[in-house]
């Protein structure tokens, strides 16, 4: 448990009623969206950057590890805590602190909801490009940990492409300023960017000024229909080849939209439907059909079956039902979704979901395959039973087999949930030693005694 000392530090720097070690709190921080459980010995909720700064130093001096958390969404286990650990929630650090639509920026604390930043960027016209799945209820400062994503990702990018400038405290509780203010600035080494993506392992994030960029006047969707998977993907190399660069370029394989026919959702979809793209375009609204003729002629070919366009939102919702009922609908085929989210090349997604289905043969597995196809990254979802310590064994034999598989086509264990606990065994496998060393040193400047989100990332 929290040692009297440091548990009256912190009480007496935030307040006892932002403490707190009782039995109920530490349970309901135990977990993020993975299975694995641990209690942290106490749970933290800092109402401002002053106060992480206040705790952080309270936890260096008592040697105390910190795990910080946003709304505890993520699927790698990057919120779990270490053993020993005390949570920093950042739930009560809710403020827009500036909005400056003149310069297309906006600076919030690290608990503002993802979604909100988006919503307050509209209102002036303009909006937020990064749209991981949970956008209504993540926080932002959860997304720069984990450089989060989405599917307007394949034009617009990730996280890091949108971030100015952090306000953040290192291990040791020495404030810091990343960054700037302006969409250049070359001034000193780009912490701003290695911050990104750290997962809460060398600073603690506080505040964060980010990009925002004139929203879209119109959007339009295609819904395509194929016989197989590889017609489908073999399709997204001729999108991406082309000219017109779609907001969003969504695949779903026969596994998927075989859980989702039980629930009504793939009625539409003609019955030979084996695949499936979701392909979005956006901007001046007259030229929205320019956009769409061009990708019809892309995605014509061997294996198509089906073509449907909207234009307004309500076709658009419609259209994109199939796919928005995908992650309940996964959920009913066993009680455990283990959700692998990697990259391959595009020119390799079709050899890499034939290897998927071959692999979920050999070990007599649940798998259905999703993602964001026009960057070669896919959401690769073994249904489990826990209980089964038999099938828990050929899941993770085929886990092994297709991290193998990523690294061999020259793709990447990660590309938007991070590593967490649950990949960190894979790690050393695509970065080599000395490359791994140099990453250890870096956390040991930022953190020198190791206590920011421990048992994450790198391998023991």
């Amino acid at each position: 448990m929290l040692p009297e000392p440091a548990l009256t530090a912190f009480r007496s720097a935030l307040g006892a009623e932002r403490v707190f070690n009782d039995a109920n709190t530490r349970a309901l921080y135990a977990q993020d969206e993975t299975p694995r459980r641990m209690e942290p010995d106490a749970v933290l909720f800092p109402a401002s950057h002053a106060d992480v700064a206040a705790l952080a130093r309270i936890a260096f001096e008592h040697g105390i590890a910190l795990t910080p958390r946003g709304a505890g969404s993520g699927n790698v286990g990057g919120a779990l805590p270490a053993p020993g650990s005390v949570v920093v929630s950042f739930e009560c650090m809710r403020r827009v602190l500036e909005f400056d639509p003149d310069n297309r920026l906006i600076v919030v604390e690290a608990g503002v909801v993802t979604e909100e930043i988006d919503r307050i960027a509209r209102n002036a016209g303009l909006f937020y490009p990064p749209d991981p799945g949970s956008n209504p209820y993540c926080r932002i400062g959860g997304n720069l940990a984990m450089n989060a994503a989405g599917p307007r990702a394949v034009k617009y990018g990730v996280t890091r492409d949108f971030v100015l400038g952090l306000r953040a405290v290192t291990g040791s509780g020495q404030e810091i300023r990343t960054g700037c203010r302006t969409t250049k600035g070359v001034t000193g080494y780009d912490l701003t960017r290695l911050l990104v993506g750290s997962e809460g392992t060398l600073a603690l994030i506080t505040e964060a000024t980010l990009k925002l960029l004139p929203a879209p006047e119109a959007i339009a969707t295609l819904r395509v229909c194929y016989a197989s998977n590889r017609t489908a993907l073999d399709t997204v190399s001729r999108i991406m080849r082309q000219s017109v660069v779609p907001c969003a370029l969504e695949f779903m394989d026969h596994h998927a939209i075989d859980a989702i026919r039980p629930t009504g959702a793939a009625d539409d979809l003609p019955p030979a439907t084996r695949a499936l793209l979701m392909v979005e375009v956006d901007g001046a609204e007259q030229d929205l059909p320019r956009q769409i003729a061009a990708l019809e002629k892309a995605l014509a070919g061997e294996g198509l079956i089906d073509m449907r366009s909207g234009f307004t939102p309500d076709a658009i919702r419609r259209l994109w039902a199939a796919r928005k009922s995908l992650s309940h609908a996964v959920k009913r085929i066993a009680p455990l979704k283990i959700n692998e989210d990697v990259v391959v090349p595009v020119s390799h997604l079709a050899d890499f979901v034939d290897f998927i289905d071959a692999t979920a043969r050999t070990h007599r597995l649940a798998v259905a395959c999703f993602g964001h196809a026009g960057n070669g990254n896919l959401h690769v979802n073994l249904m489990v039973h826990p209980d089964d310590s038999e099938e828990m064994e050929r899941a993770h034999a085929a886990l092994d087999a297709l991290m193998q598989r990523v690294l061999a086509l020259g793709g990447t264990l990660s590309g938007e949930h991070g590593i967490g606990t649950e990949k960190r065994r894979f790690i050393a496998r695509e970065i080599d030693p000395a490359t791994l060393a140099l990453m250890r040193s870096i956390k040991q400047q930022f953190d020198p005694r190791q206590l920011l989100n421990p048992g994450k990332i790198f391998p023991d």
